[in-house]
Order: structure tokens, then sequence, then C-alpha cells
């Protein structure tokens, strides 16, 4: 496994979005994988705004994955004609995986992560799976209302996508939105600097 960054260097992360759950979530999953993969670098994380590409909550893997890369691929082209810095590009995306069973239509919500390096090498990463309710499916699913805003309904509350989020509620907080995020960009990591190709 190849170290990319020499002991104590400075590491400049961007990360496509600003949301606080998500930039806390990548720098969980830095310092878990530091001394692993980064021999412990210094690592900075640098927040840009960029679009996905796609729908507001997406419901399907392939648009997942899809919107992650994307938001990772405009953080690239961003570094390249800005001349930045950035060793990495971190582009997150959550959503729904719908599937059938037995009949029965079932909706996973789901986070994704695709990491780049600035050589154009990237990985995916995805977090466990949780199963919405049926009435979150019809809302989200049936009626094309965004899960940030059927989630405060469902749980009564506001603002949940920036604090335990939808993962949160479904799991009781033992499992959070930051959490699902940290274990998708750890996946993501983990299989760039370890075997990935371009």
């Amino acid at each position: 496994m190849e170290r990319l960054t020499k002991p104590n260097s400075r590491l400049i992360v961007a990360v496509g979005s600003i949301r606080r759950p998500k930039l806390d979530a990548v720098r969980d999953a830095l310092d878990a994988i530091a001394s692993r993969f980064l021999d412990a670098a210094q690592a900075e994380v640098i927040a840009v705004d960029v679009p996905s590409g796609v729908v507001h909550t997406p419901l399907s893997r392939e648009e997942m994955m899809a919107g992650a890369r994307g938001r990772a691929e405009a953080l690239a082209r961003i570094a390249r004609e800005k001349s930045e810095p950035w060793a990495y590009f971190v582009g997150l995306e959550g959503g729904l995986d719908i599937v059938r069973e037995s009949g029965a239509r079932l909706a996973f919500l789901e986070n994704w992560a695709y990491v780049a390096d600035a050589t154009g090498r990237g990985a995916y990463g995805r977090s466990g799976a949780v199963l919405l309710p049926e009435p979150l499916i019809q809302r989200v699913v049936d009626a094309g209302e965004e899960l940030a805003v059927a989630i405060d309904d469902f749980a009564a509350g506001r603002g949940i996508r920036d604090a335990q989020g939808a993962w949160g509620v479904l799991t009781r907080d033992i499992v959070t939105r930051r959490d699902a995020i940290r274990v998708s960009v750890i996946s993501a990591f983990a299989s760039l600097l370890s075997y990935a190709s371009p």
C-alpha cells in the first residue's frame, strides 16, 4: 500500500459541500485513515458549494453515484482552473436505492462518496443502508418531495438534515447522517489509496 504524503505534510482536501454534517464526517474520516493511509498528514478540509448534476433526492444507486462523482469532478475542474493546491476531491451524495423484493417496493436510504486525486484516479465508497417507512416513501418517491422536507414533518422537527439527518431519525440516533457519510468516505479513500486504478 502506497502512502501518498510525507509525515507532517499539509494535505488539502476539497469537499463539494458547505453543510456541517458532511464536512465534519469528512474530517472524522480523515482522522480515522490518516495513520494507515496518509502518514498522519495534517489534513485541511476546504468546503466548496458545487452542483451534483442530479435531482435533490436521487432515487437510485446510479444517480447517487453520479451525483457524488459529479461533485468531485466539479472540484477538480475548479482546482485546475484556479491552480488550487488541493490533493483530493470529495463528492458526497445521499438518496434512496429503490428495490423490489417479493413484489414489495423497498426504499433504502444510502450515502455515497467519490474521492479522486489530482492524477484523476478515483474510487467510490458507500455507507450502509436503512429502510424508509412507507409514509416517507410515499412522500419522497411518489409525491417527489425532498427528503429533507419530508423528514422534518415526519419527525416533527426543523433542520434535521443539518443535525442527525434522516439516518438519526430512523435509527433513533444510533447512526447519524455524519456517521453514515463518514463510512462512505473511509470506504472511498481506502479503495483509492489501496488498489484503485485510473
